[in-house]
C-alpha cells in the first residue's frame, strides 16, 4: 500500500486505541481527502484487522471493539504525552496533533530562548557542507567578558532539557565545545573545517551512569522509584555521550553527591558515583 494510505490505517487505529472511537469525518478533516477515500480507508482496516471496530449506529461512529488487536500502531506513552506536552506548549497547533480529545494539560514552562533564525540556517548548512564559519559569540568567561568573532567547524547538536547548542571544534581554543545557539549573534564567513566531528572523542563514547534509588527512601518507596525509572534488579544505567554528561547530571540532580540531600526531592543517586566524578573531569564542559 502507499505511504499515504498507510499513515491513515495507522490514524485510524490510533484514535481506536486511545480514545474509542472514528469516522469519516475524523480522517476528512485530519488528511484533507474525500469522503469516498475515507469510507474506502475504513473499509480497508476492516479487511485489514477484522473485528477491531464495530459501527455504532446511535453516536455514527466506528469503536473499538473488546477484542481489539494492534495492527498497524506500536503505543507507547511517551509518544502520546509527546505530543500532549507540543500542544500545551503551543509548538504543535491542536488540530495538527491526532489527538481528537486533548485532555486539559500544562506543562512547567521556561523562558523561551531566542534563537536567531538566519544563524540557526546557516550552522545547520555548515553541520551539513562539513565546513567552518566565523561566529560573533558572547561567552560568558571573564576572560572574554565581549562578543568576538571565533571560527568553529559545527557538527552536531545538543539539547539538555532547556537549551540547544551546537557542538563544535573551535579554532580558538583547539578543542570541541559547545556554543549556545542563543549567544551566538551572528555568523559569516564559511571556509574550510578544523578537526570534524568523526575526531570528536568526547561526542563519539559514551559513558554508564549506574543510578538507584535514594538509600533513605522505604523499602516501597525504592520500588515505585525502581518502576518511574525503569530500573532492572534496583538499578538503571544511563548511556550517556561524555559530551552530554554535564547536562544530563544536572537535570537529575546528580553533579554533587545526591546521598547528602533529602530523599523527599531527590529520589536517585548515582551508584558509580566515583567514576561518574572522574568521567565529568575528563569531558571539560566550557560553553
Amino acid at each position: 500500500m502507499s505511504w499515504g494510505v498507510g499513515q491513515r490505517l495507522e490514524f485510524i487505529e490510533f484514535r481506536l486505541f486511545w480514545e474509542g472511537s472514528i469516522n469519516r469525518a475524523d480522517l476528512v478533516s485530519f488528511f484533507g481527502i474525500s469522503i469516498p477515500q475515507a469510507s474506502k480507508d475504513l473499509a480497508l482496516y476492516q479487511e485489514r484487522a477484522p473485528g477491531n471496530m464495530e459501527y455504532d449506529k446511535r453516536s455514527k461512529r466506528y469503536v473499538a471493539a473488546d477484542k481489539f488487536v494492534l495492527r498497524f500502531l506500536n503505543p507507547d506513552p511517551y509518544i502520546y504525552l509527546s505530543q500532549l506536552r507540543s500542544v500545551a506548549e503551543g509548538t504543535v497547533p491542536a488540530h495538527d496533533s491526532w489527538i481528537a480529545g486533548l485532555p486539559a494539560a500544562d506543562v512547567a514552562l521556561t523562558p523561551k530562548r531566542d534563537i536567531d533564525l538566519e544563524v540557526l540556517r546557516k550552522v545547520l548548512d555548515a553541520v551539513r557542507g562539513e565546513n567552518s564559519v566565523e561566529v560573533y559569540y558572547q561567552s560568558m568567561n571573564s576572560k572574554r567578558p565581549e562578543p568576538i568573532w571565533r571560527r568553529i567547524t559545527p557538527h552536531a547538536f545538543g539539547y539538555d532539557g532547556f537549551r540547544w547548542h551546537a557542538r563544535a571544534y573551535c579554532h580558538l581554543d583547539n578543542k570541541f565545545k559547545d556554543f549556545l545557539l542563543p549567544r551566538i549573534l551572528e555568523v559569516r564567513g564559511k571556509d574550510k573545517p578544523g578537526l570534524t566531528g568523526s575526531t570528536d572523542w568526547h561526542w563519539n563514547n559514551y559513558f554508564d551512569v549506574i543510578i538507584g534509588p535514594h538509600p533513605d527512601l522505604t523499602e516501597s518507596q525504592k520500588q515505585v522509584v525502581g518502576k518511574d525509572y525503569g530500573f532492572d534488579h534496583g538499578r538503571g544505567v544511563l548511556s550517556v555521550r561524555h559530551a552530554m554528561l554535564f547536562y544530563v547530571l544536572k537535570r537529575l540532580g546528580l553533579l554533587g553527591d545526591a546521598t547528602k540531600l533529602s530523599a523527599r526531592t531527590q529520589h536517585i543517586v548515582a551508584l558509580n558515583r566515583k567514576e561518574t566524578e572522574t568521567a565529568l573531569q575528563a569531558a571539560e564542559v566550557q560553553l
